[in-house]
């Protein structure tokens, strides 16, 4: 594979014409939606990406590689892979951290984008995440990082029924090495003022967020978004926390799936 792209498979469809791309969030990888690729892949093209840094993009990349990263950069890294698919428009999907990388990338191509699944999306970074990133970056130079992703890990997903969801984040992070989980890291200060731009600025593409109930930290935000977005709905999902693909699949197949449906010939 040419070192200037990301690690990305394929599941070609035998007669839709529609794709799908899904973009995990920091810490994790394209592993991450094992649960959706067989419900998807009977409807659609489908494009799983690992993000700079990330599962077997991890190796790669290496003259890109600065010491510190933007979201504008990383959002390019997937337009390239389009370019080189030769996939001219999609649908995106994205969770967690994943959710600002789709919105930037209709921000930067919005041609491309035919509509938007944002699942667990963080559209602000509410008084207690702030407070974690502070203490992160005050410390992330003297405890190990996965120390720090470990604590992250707790806080945004704590409850019992999202074991599975916590071991798979902190399996897929230890990949991550030192540096690369630091400039992740320092992403994460740009998020607020960049939202507060999206928030402000609705573009005209269908945007379905799907939340966890109980994803205390950033569904109020999310709500508060939904309620000025005219392009925007907000579907909760019962009993369930921030990695709503992994704790609730069927209920995250089934609504992304009918809505990205609704939107093929819109």
């Amino acid at each position: 594979m040419n070192d200037t792209l990301l690690f990305h498979k394929t599941y070609q469809h035998a007669t839709s014409k529609e794709w799908v791309v899904f973009v995990h969030g920091a810490g994790g990888s394209s592993s991450i939606w094992f649960k959706q690729i067989k419900a998807y892949k009977e409807h659609f093209n489908v494009l799983l990406v690992d993000l700079r840094g990330h599962g077997k993009s991890n190796q790669l990349l290496k003259q890109l590689m600065t010491n510190r990263y933007t979201f504008k950069e990383v959002t390019l890294d997937i337009l390239v892979v389009l370019d080189h698919l030769k996939i001219q428009a999609a649908h995106f999907v994205g969770m967690s951290l994943g959710t600002i990388i789709v919105r930037n990338i209709a921000e930067l191509a919005s041609d491309r984008v035919k509509s938007m699944v944002l699942g667990g999306a963080v559209t602000r970074l509410n008084t207690r995440s702030q407070v974690l990133v502070k203490v992160g970056n005050l410390f992330k130079h003297v405890l190990p990082y996965m120390w720090l992703y470990r604590l992250f890990a707790y806080i945004v997903m704590p409850q019992r029924t999202q074991k599975q969801s916590r071991h798979l984040f902190i399996r897929e992070a230890k990949k991550l090495c030192q540096k690369e989980f630091k400039r992740w890291f320092i992403l994460a200060s740009e998020v607020n003022p960049l939202m507060r731009y999206f928030k402000d600025k609705e573009l005209p593409i269908p945007t379905l967020y799907l939340m966890g109930e109980r994803d205390y930290m950033f569904i109020q935000p999310v709500k508060e978004m939904v309620a000025v977005h005219r392009q925007s709905r907000l579907l909760e999902i019962e009993n369930c926390g921030h990695v709503c693909n992994i704790e609730c699949p069927e209920e995250f197949n089934k609504h992304s799936i009918a809505f990205i449906r609704q939107h093929i010939y819109a």
